[in-house]
């Protein structure tokens, strides 16, 4: 087993920059990255899995290759927290038909996995005896750099040959070098942390952002209301202005009608001929007269 640059080379300069928790490559060369993921977080871990599966199988050198020649790749999360509504404490995805059907018809043929482990549904506390198979590896993986120490990893060491096996290959790795992984991996979950605190910020700033923004258009829009009611007021009164005006107008004319029908019917005009004159019939002219 040989521990791997964990930092994924751009292709070209879109790429987003990844930077995997544990990377390793085994005797068959099959490449195993293992994430832990401490909390559910913001930042569609759903969606970023599956992106780094992508990434670490197009990885491999396969410049006059056949595609027959592509190793297994598999990404292994560790989950801090319960993610899928099931019993089972590991959880395989491959590629298949949404019948069920799988793409490759033998497994060993399916070279891309990814393989979710959720440790809430692991009691790390249980007596080794009664530990499946699967709850016995997942402790040893938590607990390896532990050594002998460990009674429980001790036990493991002494009587399990599947750990033996892979005691030996963690043998290669000096404590110098789990320590580095070690803290690599603390560094990079407080790197995640700090990210995860940046996007509350930035998503709290963005909501501010939005919420000023909505006020001020709000504003926008009553400050219109405000304009358009004023216009409509000013309307109103032009309207009224308008209206006092023609009927001042009217009033004005009649006035006018009435002094020249009556100084036409003192120069002695007859009803028919102012009548005549000014458009009117008989009766109104005595009625003006008479008023």
């Amino acid at each position: 087993m040989v521990v791997k640059n964990s930092e994924m080379v751009k292709d070209y300069s879109k790429m987003k920059s990844l930077r995997l928790d544990l990377l390793v490559e085994f005797d068959d060369q099959t490449t195993v990255d293992l994430e832990m993921q401490l909390r559910q977080t913001k930042d569609n871990m759903m969606n970023r899995f599956p992106y780094y599966s992508a990434r670490l199988h197009g990885s491999q050198d396969m410049e006059g290759k056949s595609y027959s020649q592509l190793k297994e790749t598999i990404v292994m999360i560790f989950f801090n927290v319960s993610i899928f509504a099931n019993d089972n404490i590991c959880n395989t995805f491959r590629y298949k038909c949404d019948g069920d059907l799988p793409f490759v018809k033998e497994e060993k043929e399916d070279r891309m996995k990814l393989r979710t482990i959720e440790m809430p549904k692991v009691d790390l506390n249980k007596p080794l005896e009664e530990m499946n198979e699967q709850e016995k590896m997942i402790y040893y993986f938590l607990n390896c750099h532990k050594g002998i120490e460990d009674s429980k990893i001790k036990v493991m060491i002494e009587s399990d040959g599947v750990i033996q096996m892979l005691e030996k290959r963690v043998e290669t790795i000096s404590d110098d070098r789990w320590k580095k992984i070690i803290e690599d991996f603390q560094k990079l979950h407080e790197n995640e942390e700090r990210i995860e605190l940046q996007l509350e910020l930035e998503e709290a700033q963005r909501q501010m952002k939005e919420a000023r923004k909505d006020k001020e258009e709000a504003r926008k829009e009553k400050e219109e209301a405000r304009k358009e009611k004023e216009e409509a007021h000013k309307e109103k009164e032009e309207a009224h202005k308008e209206k006092e005006e023609a009927r001042k107008a009217i009033l004005e004319a009649d006035k006018k009608v009435k002094q020249m029908v009556c100084k036409m019917y003192e120069d002695g005009f007859s009803l028919e001929q102012i009548s005549e004159y000014c458009s009117l019939n008989v009766d109104e002219i005595q009625v003006l007269i008479k008023s």
